[in-house]
């Protein structure tokens, strides 16, 4: 069973509804009518926040299965739950100005991009052998 690879996926998910809620309060707030996506500086970077968000899970979901099912469910909670952790440093961060979201970028990049490469290598292991 994968249930932490779980908890983590609903953890991820629900980041990304605080993401989307973060933008609909700016919305209101700043008085920016959908469907604009530009006007008030913080509404634009809340609005970066959820759609970078967004834009990462379809390389982080998968990745994250595939190393719970090729490797561990464990391990894979563990860098999934970094990754989680690096979004909202990456959040904090854009959210006091755009200058500021790169140690949460990179923490969340290299999260994913080990759930990726560790998947590959125990697929590509599996394969041949």
């Amino acid at each position: 069973m994968y249930h932490l690879t779980a908890l983590v996926t609903l953890l991820a998910v629900l980041f990304y509804f605080f993401t989307s809620a973060r933008v609909g309060r700016a919305r209101l707030t700043l008085g920016i009518k959908a469907p604009a996506t530009t006007g008030h500086p913080d509404f634009e970077r809340a609005f970066r926040v959820q759609m970078n968000t967004l834009e990462a899970m379809p390389a982080f979901l998968p990745s994250l299965w595939l190393f719970a099912i090729y490797i561990n469910d464990a391990i894979a909670a563990l860098i999934g739950a970094v990754w989680i952790i690096g979004r909202i440093i990456y959040f904090i961060g854009y959210a006091k100005a755009a200058e500021k979201r790169g140690p949460g970028f990179g923490i969340q990049a290299l999260a994913m991009i080990a759930l990726w490469v560790g998947a590959l290598g125990a697929v590509v292991w599996r394969l041949v052998h």
